[in-house]
């Protein structure tokens, strides 16, 4: 049985109702006096000193008879006041009868010669507080039901759930601060807190006086058969129109359905009709929404960057034609409906499981997420592809260790594993490289392509005017008209940019056709420094242009640059366009010091004198992008555990000889994955393994280079163990474990060995000048950096 106590604190809130309505029979009862005075012809006396400005005394100018009614009516005021502070203390169910003793009270009270309106209000009062009466059982039936023998609603103490305590002291604060807890059923009780707490957010124990029948597992569809799709058609319906940036990427979309449908041929022999599972897709294209400012749709046809865009269409393109179940969202509203988000203001989680198994995203959705989802963004973040076009290094990913290291900036520390990161050209491995397409020349366009280039005439690469603000613009290009002649896209309205010289041909912004065609005849196409790694030189470079570009001395990074200050990585940009100095080079790209007139005008020279065909990497065909997004759905998996390596019950025979399950290449420092040893579920597939140690100084992502392999994140947990020193002939006077980027690596200089602690902190990246690192590479096939050699 409660005590008056505890029922007094769980009906507080109950008598929120209740006062209201006790206010209200106040009032019907003065009403009552004052209409019965005026009937009955009697007045108020005046009010006596001391009296309290609440209390009523009336004298009624008439028979005994008169102030004997009155006297009655007073007394019946009296019994309904009581008779309402007492509703009001309502402890258990004996008091039930209480309402009927005040109805009791009321009908003894006849009064002779009352008018039969007095007889009215006083039975509307009796069913009023009737029916507050049978609300307030209704309450406490319910709580009664759900305490059970437990008692009432206080908060469990189960270590087990250490912050239920906590929680529940904020719900009681801030539960009105968001309608979602509302909808999940919370009232500002304890109960409905506990409630909430235990079965929706999981802080709380399960309650043993709520109904323990287990809920109905939800079963995950069944897994069906992606089939490639070849009609986009009913793609260009979900991506839609209304701005010019959906406007763009339909027609891009239009535009390239006939490579897409030759590409998915191509792969589909390639496979052998290998099984492959359909996903449940989202796409949210988080900087498109209005909530995030959408700066890019008023900027497409006034020459505002298209790069962005452009991997987004070719990303959703890639999806549905490898035949995935695909949503498509650029506004909140549809982001709310996609994942089944609660009506609020996003502190609940989703009404239901994700329904989907994978969501693309930005930056800009992954906050809007994040502030939209409540918990279920930390339990579903692994299901979460972020496209992210400069890159995201681990050191800027991990919450805690970049603010502890100075590594925080306004886009890192999500706590994502490095490779939900998708970037558009192969940065730095630790993240996947999603990239996107250029349109491949069949044999007849590469041919009329070499019969119709003019070898004197170069396009600039920039369609703003402030891209022409360059400290030495006026001289170059006086160096390059003398040579050829210059034809420029510049966007204006009304007048010619000023920025631009006379003897520039300004064609104004080209839609993308009529820009394939200029690229088309051009020999060279020139950067001025910026916009830094855009698709525009990879097209000139397809359409047979030899793309020259200035060298940055010193490479510009977060750390001496404002463009990359702010972004998540301390890569260092040696150029414009890196992805084209390194991975295409010459004769398809010069990368010369602007500052030196003479190189400058050397290269001028050589590029007209050169002959160069149209060149695309694979990896930047829609089969090469096909084939990589392939290969990324159906086998990177974020959300299951892996397995610890060495596993525990073989330890020790992984490490029986001197190399342990490694093996020395001949001639070479470098070592691979022994083909006799037992292979553990990996991917990449640890065929690919193959295992060194960097120079001091210097990164994985160089030390992996500089053999020829890519460095592969994926693979350091079977590195990071002790034995993997002693592999390498590193003597460990010193073994530590510890957050740290560089790590696993050897200090020579106390013979230090660190291992890596937080495997979020596994980084390609990184260098330290005292640290050799242990790096693992892997092969890669040829034109498809992404994807080791037997990947697929």
């Amino acid at each position: 049985m409660m005590t008056s106590g505890e029922l007094s604190t769980m009906l507080r809130r109950c008598l929120l109702t209740v006062k209201p309505f006790r206010m209200f029979v106040v009032g019907i009862g003065f009403f009552s006096v004052g209409f019965l005075m005026t009937s009955l012809g009697g007045q108020f006396s005046a009010k006596r000193p001391g009296d309290s400005p609440f209390t009523v005394h009336a004298e009624v100018m008439g028979g005994p008879e008169s102030r004997g009614v009155l006297r009655k009516i007073s007394d019946m005021l009296e019994v309904i006041m009581k008779r309402m502070d007492a509703l009001s203390r309502l402890g258990n169910a004996s008091d039930a009868h209480k309402l009927e003793e005040l109805s009791s009270a009321l009908d003894r009270i006849q009064p002779v010669g009352l008018v039969e309106r007095i007889q009215a209000i006083a039975q509307n009062m009796s069913d009023m507080a009737l029916r507050v009466e049978q609300i307030l059982q209704r309450t406490l039936a319910g709580n009664k039901v759900r305490d059970g023998a437990s008692g009432p609603c206080e908060t469990p103490k189960d270590p087990r759930y250490p912050d239920c305590a906590s929680k529940m002291n904020w719900m009681r604060v801030r539960w009105t601060s968001d309608p979602c807890y509302a909808f999940y059923g919370v009232d500002g009780s304890d109960c409905s807190f506990l409630i909430y707490l235990s079965e929706v957010e999981w802080f709380c124990p399960p309650l043993p006086w709520r109904n323990q029948t287990a809920a109905p597992t939800v079963r995950p569809p069944p897994k069906e058969q992606a089939a490639f799709r070849r009609d986009v058609g009913p793609l260009l319906d979900q991506v839609g129109t209304g701005k010019e940036s959906l406007n763009f990427m339909t027609r891009r979309i239009s535009r390239l359905a006939a490579h897409w449908a030759t590409a998915a041929r191509r792969l589909d022999d390639k496979l052998h009709d290998h099984w492959r599972e359909r996903k449940r897709i989202l796409v949210h294209v988080g900087f498109l929404t209005e909530e995030s400012g959408d700066v890019f749709s008023p900027k497409v046809l006034k020459g505002g960057p298209l790069g962005e865009m452009v991997q987004w269409a070719d990303i959703v393109s890639a999806l549905y034609v490898l035949g995935h179940s695909l949503k498509f969202s650029v506004s909140l509203k549809e982001l709310h409906g996609f994942l089944g988000v609660p009506p609020g203001r996003g502190s609940c989680p989703l009404t239901g499981p994700l329904p989907f198994d994978l969501i693309y995203t930005d930056y800009h959705g992954l906050q809007q997420m994040k502030q939209h989802m409540g918990l279920s963004m930390k339990k579903h973040k692994c299901h979460i592809r972020v496209i992210d076009t400069f890159g995201t290094e681990p050191a800027y990913n991990h919450e805690e260790y970049a603010a502890l290291h100075a590594y925080r900036t306004h886009w890192g520390y999500w706590n994502l594993r490095s490779a939900q990161f998708m970037t558009m050209f192969p940065h730095t491995p630790d993240n996947s490289f999603m990239g996107f397409v250029a349109e491949e020349l069949n044999e007849t366009e590469r041919r009329s392509i070499q019969r119709e280039k003019v070898h004197n005439m170069a396009v600039m690469y920039g369609k703003e005017a402030n891209m022409w603000k360059i400290q030495n613009k006026d001289k170059l290009l006086k160096i390059l008209h003398r040579y050829m002649d210059i034809h420029g896209t510049v966007y204006y309205e009304s007048h010619r940019p000023p920025e631009v010289p006379l003897f520039v041909h300004n064609h104004g912004l080209l839609p993308q056709q009529e820009l394939q065609q200029l690229l088309r005849k051009a020999k060279l196409f020139m950067g001025f420094g910026f916009p830094y790694e855009g698709p525009a030189p990879l097209e000139a470079i397809a359409n047979g242009c030899v793309f020259l570009q200035p060298k940055f001395s010193p490479p510009r990074s977060s750390l001496n640059h404002d463009f990359f200050r702010g972004k998540p990585t301390s890569r260092k940009v040696s150029s414009q366009h890196p992805y084209a100095e390194l991975n295409i080079g010459r004769p398809h790209v010069l990368t010369v010091d602007y500052n030196n007139s003479e190189e400058f005008e050397a290269a001028v020279r050589h590029i007209m004198k050169s002959d160069v065909e149209p060149f695309l990497p694979y990896e930047y065909t829609c089969e090469g992008m096909l084939e990589r997004v392939h290969a990324y759905i159906q086998n990177q998996d974020f959300c299951s555990p892996e397995a610890p390596f060495p596993p525990g019950n073989v330890s020790g025979g992984w490490w029986s000889g001197a190399a342990g399950p490694f093996v020395r290449t001949p001639n070479s420092s470098v070592l691979t994955w022994a083909p006799d040893v037992s292979h553990l579920p990996s991917w990449p597939p640890l065929s690919a393994l193959h295992f060194l140690a960097s120079d001091r100084g210097q990164s994985c992502v160089t030390a992996c280079h500089s053999a020829g392999l890519i460095c592969e994140p994926a693979f350091f947990r079977f590195i990071n163990v002790k034995e993997a020193f002693s592999v390498l002939s590193f003597q460990c006077e010193e073994l530590e474990w510890e957050m740290n980027h560089l790590f696993p690596a050897f200090s020579a200089e106390h013979s230090e060995c660190g291992l890596q602690q937080d495997p979020l902190l596994f980084s390609c990246a990184g260098a330290g000048a005292r640290h050799r690192r242990l790096c693992p590479c892997r092969d890669y096939r040829q034109g498809q950096v992404a994807l080791c050699r037997d990947c697929l």
